[in-house]
């Protein structure tokens, strides 16, 4: 194969509606989890909702492996069935510059199965491995000196080589044996803060993930590193080079933050992403899949007794490691507007975006209501105002902890004009609601149906078991305990009107915000 160059022609943007959709497929961000099936009974009102919760929370229990890893288990028996996430503390925030893009690496390099899975001959595989890793070094420097010729040659030496390892390969291996065994839902994703595996089985085979889960990440092989290295430059290319969507979101985040790690896209820069080295992501591996870097949840039909005697057995196997520093974020506070505009085929886009804290501070569950009494459904404010009453955009939204929460952060409002109206329309209008939400306190009923739709959120979520595996990782790694999920409701049901009017007035000041809009370039 040729490897991928820079940069393609732009192409036609993606249907409008599916703004959202394409956000997290761009930003490898949080993956949703199936609707809830055990607390569809439950009344969300506040007298029902918590002593649900506090008998979930006693079927929870933790442990820690003496290598630091920690095990999270809760027990389900009404289906024979176990959802599974391995939440790996570590995502594109943890890249430097230069580097990034090598934690979605790993994210696709993980599925590549060990020494014992995934190939057919791993003493013949292995040295051609080490023999591309020299083509691809050799390729690099050719490149770079404009040697054209001796690049070509390189090449077509990198490409047998690919051709003859491929002989070694069992394509697919670890999700033919997942599939097997009845599993469901084999997926992983990264995110700016963390990387996580997850999939469900049958309850019978809670031994089978052990092993594999246990083997992957204790003897993983990264075979197939340039053909994945074309994939993902292929989906850089898709997902922002040649969308106009994707294009705006990354300029976006580079303009909102000056030094704040969260500049940069998950899914990783170009230039980085055809550089990156097999060596780069072993390295990166090594720093920050130490077992006490990751969180294991464990969800469904099982015994915590037997889940701890088994991952004692599978799990103990992994040797502690000291992990790099945390990361420091030295972000200043904005102090005057930002804006900028990009001229591209596409219909024209609005978004501005405010800095706000991350997930641990106290005003955390405010800015989901905020965002919920402004573009949550058909009567939030944005909605009635913008696309039913002055008709000035086709569709409005947000997306708060954006792109990531564990860390300050950016709650981001945007909007797509309809044919007859402009970007400022939106803005105007936009600034309008939010000079409103400011000055004049949200009326009862309306903090009552927000509330209404955080706690019918919530038990949407812990009611299905990949929801509560992926909220009792979040938590625990975010915030320092699992059962802070459990805490939610108390904190959804103390925030009041004034506590709204204070944080929005904190907010959604002009030296606070970032403008960013696509102007077509047909007009």
């Amino acid at each position: 194969m040729t490897l991928p160059r820079l940069s393609a022609p732009l192409r036609s943007h993606r249907p409008w509606r599916s703004l959202i959709a394409l956000i997290g497929v761009l930003l490898i961000t949080l993956t949703t989890f199936p609707l809830p099936a055990l607390a569809r009974d439950v009344d969300p009102g506040q007298s029902t909702v918590q002593p649900y919760l506090d008998r979930v929370a006693d079927q929870v229990s933790e442990f820690t492996l003496d290598n630091g890893m920690t095990f999270i288990v809760m027990e389900r028996h009404q289906a024979p069935v176990v959802s599974f996430m391995l939440y790996a503390n570590v995502g594109a925030v943890n890249e430097v510059d230069g580097q990034t893009g090598l934690a979605h690496y790993l994210e696709h390099l993980a599925f590549k199965g060990t020494t014992q899975i995934g190939t057919r001959d791993y003493g013949a595989e292995q040295p051609l491995m080490v023999e591309m890793d020299a083509v691809f070094d050799q390729l690099l420097a050719a490149e770079a000196a404009g040697d054209e010729a001796t690049a070509t040659a390189l090449r077509s030496q990198l490409e047998a080589l690919q051709a003859e390892a491929r002989e070694y390969v069992e394509q697919n291996k670890y999700g033919q044996i997942i599939d097997q065994a009845g599993g469901r839902g084999l997926n992983a994703t990264t995110s700016a803060d963390a990387t996580r595996y997850f999939y469900s089985l049958p309850s019978n085979k809670l031994e089978l993930w052990m092993s594999l889960e246990s083997e992957r990440f204790l003897d993983p092989v990264f075979r197939e590193f340039y053909e994945e290295k074309a994939v993902i430059l292929e989906e850089r290319r898709l997902r922002v080079d040649n969308s106009p969507i994707g294009q705006l979101i990354e300029v976006f985040l580079e303009e909102s933050f000056d030094q704040h790690p969260y500049q940069r896209p998950v899914i990783g820069y170009q230039e980085d992403l055809y550089n990156a080295t097999r060596e780069n992501v072993e390295r990166f591996f090594h720093q920050y899949y130490g077992p006490n870097n990751i969180i294991a949840t464990v969800v469904g039909d099982v015994d915590p007794g037997e889940v701890k005697a088994m991952a004692e057995a599978y799990f103990g196997r992994f040797t502690a490691r000291s992990l790099p520093a945390e990361v420091e974020i030295t972000e200043p506070p904005q102090t005057a507007p930002k804006d900028f505009t990009l001229t591209l085929p596409s219909q024209p886009w609005y978004l501005e975006g405010y800095h706000r804290p991350g997930i641990t501070h106290p005003d955390h569950p405010i800015y989901g209501m905020i965002e919920s009494i402004l573009v949550n459904g058909r009567t939030a404010r944005f909605y009635k105002t913008l696309v039913e009453d002055e008709q000035v955009a086709l569709d409005v939204g947000g997306i708060n902890g954006f792109p990531g929460d564990k860390y300050a952060n950016l709650i981001v409002l945007y909007g797509l004009t309809t044919p007859e109206s402009t970007t400022e329309d939106i803005a105007a209008l936009m600034r309008q609601q939010l000079d409103l939400l400011m000055n004049e306190p949200v009326s009862a009923a309306e903090l009552e149906r927000v509330k209404t739709q955080a706690r019918a959120g919530l038990l949407g979520q812990l009611s299905s078991n990949s929801g509560m595996a992926a909220l009792l990782a979040e938590y625990q790694a975010k915030t320092g305990s699992w059962q802070n999920v459990f805490a939610e409701l108390a904190t959804i049901e103390a925030v009041t009107a004034a506590d709204i009017q204070r944080v929005a007035q904190a907010t959604f000041q002009p030296q606070n915000r970032t403008v960013g809009r696509i102007v077509s370039s047909a007009e």
